[in-house]
């Protein structure tokens, strides 16, 4: 397949591990693993010491779908576990064909709506926009966007990069629209669970029109663990995405699995700690940016663990070079969400972030 080089990902090739800090990681802290195999639930050490490493369950190891079935109650046919960006191109490439719409909330993760356009897709893009202090979305642009054809609709809350949460009602609309048009939603929600300044809305998986996308990634910080699941009321949906896996990793690691359901079986725990630091990074990132109403226009995120100001004066792209050579610090630029507003994405989630806010503040003064 022909596909357009994902910008985010090739922007964090070049500069992540060839700067010494980062503004703008969309991951929480995370933790040894020494650290997760002492977590509750399981003797988890002697199990990963005592693992033959065979071939695993494709669809996931059953402690594990045990574990999330118990959160999402959908059935262990519901469920597959595997690499969250995996997940998404398994989905989409076992779902959509050529010629099908899909309607994919804007900015956005890249492989959320490349991955339509590249099977042959027509991609219609649902826009967030910025005004009065908030981010906002068009409830009265959604249903004629959600027309009989539309076989998709892609969202994601709390959203990357704005931190933008509909309130409960909007959730409400959002998916009586799309069930009313016979689309069916695919929600990535990476970030659930990391609510700032607003109420926690209930997963789409309690929907029958729906699958969900989560992962370790964000809120507990288990990024290298590279673990997610899909889930479904739908089985037929994950049945498509179990047989296309069988094209791609068959099934996921045996140790990475043993990790993982430690941390499944632990996951409110590592988030609480996670959730600490992000309320103490984003009343730091408000202040910081608030003191500097001439520089830059700063929207509260109510939710997840990134934000996307805009820098008033001057241009982000020379913003973010000069972060690098200067200060070796990486700033992500809008440009990689296909966006030309001159924002660029903070991350708050790290334990590191108030010294790397620090050196941006110096960059911005300089």
């Amino acid at each position: 397949m022909k596909i357009r080089d994902f910008q985010l990902e090739r922007y964090f090739a070049k500069y992540e591990f060839n700067v010494k800090h980062l503004l703008s990681p969309s991951d929480c802290e995370t933790r040894p693993v020494g650290e997760i195999l002492g977590l509750p639930g399981g003797e988890w050490r002697e199990r990963l010491n005592s693992l033959p490493l065979s071939y695993t369950e494709s669809r996931g190891n059953p402690g594990i779908i045990g574990a999330l079935d118990a959160i999402y109650g959908v059935g262990n046919d519901g469920i597959v576990v595997g690499c969250p960006e995996e997940l998404i191109f398994l989905f989409m490439n076992s779902f959509l064909d050529a010629g099908d719409r899909v309607v994919c909330l804007s900015p956005a993760y890249q492989s959320l709506y490349e991955l339509p356009r590249s099977i042959g897709c027509e991609v219609v893009l649902w826009k967030l926009t910025a005004s009065g202090g908030r981010w906002s979305l068009d409830r009265d642009e959604l249903k004629p966007l959600l027309k009989d054809r539309t076989k998709l609709l892609v969202v994601n809350f709390p959203h990357n990069p704005t931190g933008y949460m509909p309130t409960p009602e909007e959730f409400d609309m959002i998916g009586d629209l799309a069930e009313g048009s016979g689309a069916v939603v695919f929600s990535d929600e990476m970030y659930r669970g990391l609510e700032l300044d607003a109420p926690r809305l209930p997963s789409f998986c309690g929907r029958e029109n729906a699958v969900i996308m989560s992962g370790l990634s964000k809120g507990p910080g288990l990024p290298g663990l590279r673990t997610g699941w899909l889930a479904s009321k739908r089985h037929g949906l994950i049945s498509s995405v179990l047989a296309m896996k069988d094209y791609t990793t068959i099934c996921n690691s045996g140790p990475g699995e043993v990790l993982a359901e430690a941390a499944i079986r632990n996951i409110d725990e590592l988030m609480e700690r996670n959730r600490t630091i992000l309320r103490a990074n984003a009343e730091l990132a408000g202040k910081f940016f608030a003191g500097r109403p001439d520089l830059i226009e700063w929207i509260p995120p109510a939710g997840g663990t990134t934000a996307f100001p805009r820098l008033l004066d001057g241009n982000i792209e020379d913003l973010c070079r000069r972060a690098v050579g200067e200060k070796s610090l990486m700033v992500l630029p809008d440009s990689v969400f296909d966006a030309k507003d001159n924002r660029f994405r903070v991350g708050m989630g790290r334990l590191n972030f108030p010294e790397a806010l620090g050196l941006f503040g110096e960059l911005l003064e300089g």
